[in-house]
């Protein structure tokens, strides 16, 4: 006759309630951080997550590369554009900058 979950945890505890209290089974065994920081940076298999991972750092790149050249491409036009202000300055407006 099959027990019943009820029995069953009723079994389980009572065998629990007997068991001698070793103190040395208390202690994790050797190795088990090591397993379980394993298990966790362990690549799972989810391959459509890898396929958007992989995607995502391309895309993460390619913009990288075009913000790279945007920079490059407007940094003249920028540099100018101070130097023509500086130029256009007057000596009262310089001591006035120096000044502060």
């Amino acid at each position: 006759m099959k027990s019943t979950p009820a029995q069953a945890w009723q079994k389980l505890t009572t065998a629990a309630r007997r068991a001698p209290e070793d103190t040395a089974s208390l202690q994790a065994p050797y190795g088990f951080a090591t397993r379980v920081v394993a298990q966790a940076f362990a690549v799972a298999d989810r391959p459509v997550a890898q396929m958007i991972e992989g995607l995502s750092w391309r895309a993460l790149g390619i913009s990288a590369l075009i913000m790279i050249a945007v920079v490059a491409i407007n940094l003249s036009p920028v540099l100018n554009s101070i130097d023509d202000e500086v130029t256009a300055l007057t000596d009262d407006e310089i001591t006035e900058l120096a000044s502060i």
